[in-house]
C-alpha cells in the first residue's frame, strides 16, 4: 500500500486493509506487467477516493459517465479515446514513450498523439499526387520533404508517409459522407531513392470536438474550449526504423495555446509559405523528417 493511502486510512479512520486486500486478490497467473499496472491503478483509485472523501452519489455519477462513454462510441467514433485526450493522458503517454527514444545525440522528429481518426485502409498514392478528392473551401498546399536517418543524416528510401486531415469544414471523410468521398484527404506515400516525398493537400482548418457527448459534458464541467488547432496528422514507418506519429500545426492558428487535447509542441508548429509558379497550389509546406534506427536500443518499445 502506498504511504499516502496508509497515512490517509490511519489518520481518518478508513480501513487500512481494504486496498492491499483488493490487490492481493489477484491470482498467481496474473501476468507480471498486468499485475504492476493494475496494482498501481487500484492504489491510486483508492487514494483518490479517500483524498476527496468521495460520496456514493458522486461515485455513481462517475459510473454513469463511464457507461455513457461506451454508449456514445461506435466504429467511427471513439469517445473513450477522446476523453483520454482531453484529460491529457494520451499526450502524457506519448511523452513517456518517446522522452528518451534514442541513446544518441540525435533525436527523431518530435512525436504527438495518434488521435481517433487514423484509418488502416488509407490507399497508397504516387508522389506528386493529390489527396484532395472532394470539394472544399481551403487552400491547396504542396507538402514535401525528405526522410533521413536521425544519426547518419542519410536519406531513407521506401519510408511510408501516411497523412490524414480534416477538410475545410472541420470534418474527416467518414464523419462527412454526404460531402466527402471515402479516403478524401488521406494517402500513403513512399519516399524515393533520395528519401523525398511530396503531395498536394490542404492547409488544415481548426475544428471543435463534438459537442453532443460525454467529452463535451466533461469540457463544460471544466469550463474549457472544445477547439483543436488546425493540424495535419502524419505517421512515418519503415521496417528498419522506429515509427514516428506526429501532427503539424500552422503558426498562424489562434488555438495553439488552448488545444483541447494538449498535443501542440513547439517543434511541430510550421509555416505555410506562398507558392509561386504552381497552378495547382497556393501554399508550400516543407517538412523534413528524422527517424531513429531500430539498431539503436530504446528505453521504451515503439507504440506500433
Amino acid at each position: 500500500m502506498s504511504a499516502n493511502a496508509t497515512s490517509n486510512a490511519d489518520t481518518r479512520g478508513y480501513d487500512p486493509n481494504l486496498t492491499p486486500s483488493v490487490i492481493n486478490a489477484m491470482g498467481p497467473n496474473t501476468p507480471p506487467r498486468a499485475r504492476q499496472i493494475l496494482s498501481a491503478l487500484i492504489r491510486h483509485l483508492h487514494d483518490f477516493a479517500r483524498e476527496v472523501d468521495l460520496t456514493w452519489d458522486e461515485w455513481f455519477i462517475g459510473v454513469k459517465f463511464l457507461n455513457s462513454i461506451g454508449q456514445a462510441s461506435s466504429p467511427i467514433r471513439n469517445e473513450g479515446h477522446r476523453i483520454s485526450d482531453i484529460l491529457g493522458l494520451e499526450s502524457l503517454v506519448d511523452e513517456i514513450t518517446h522522452k528518451l527514444a534514442l541513446k544518441s545525440d540525435e533525436a527523431p522528429t518530435t512525436s504527438s498523439i495518434l488521435g481517433p481518426f487514423w484509418s488502416p485502409n488509407t490507399p497508397f498514392r504516387e508522389n506528386g499526387d493529390t489527396i484532395v478528392l472532394s470539394p472544399h473551401n481551403g487552400q491547396v498546399t504542396w507538402m514535401h520533404g525528405q526522410v533521413t536517418d536521425a544519426q547518419t543524416k542519410k536519406p531513407i528510401a521506401n519510408a511510408v508517409v501516411d497523412i490524414w486531415e480534416a477538410s475545410s469544414n472541420g470534418k474527416y471523410d467518414f464523419q462527412d459522407p454526404e460531402n466527402q468521398v471515402p479516403n478524401n484527404l488521406r494517402g500513403k506515400f513512399r519516399t524515393d531513392e533520395n528519401g523525398y516525398y511530396g503531395f498536394y493537400c490542404l492547409k488544415p482548418t481548426a475544428y471543435s470536438l463534438p459537442t453532443d457527448g460525454p467529452a463535451w459534458q466533461l469540457l463544460q464541467l471544466m469550463d474549457r474550449s472544445p477547439m483543436r488547432p488546425a493540424h495535419i496528422h502524419l505517421m512515418i514507418t519503415h521496417p528498419d526504423y522506429h515509427t514516428v506519429i506526429t501532427q503539424l500545426y500552422p503558426d498562424d492558428d489562434p488555438h495553439l495555446k488552448t488545444d483541447a487535447v494538449f498535443a501542440v509542441k513547439d517543434g511541430l508548429v510550421v509555416h505555410f509559405a506562398p507558392r509561386e509558379g504552381d497552378p495547382k497550389a497556393e501554399l508550400d509546406l516543407e517538412f523534413n523528417i528524422s527517424l531513429g534506427s531500430k539498431s539503436i536500443p530504446t528505453l521504451a518499445a515503439s507504440r506500433l
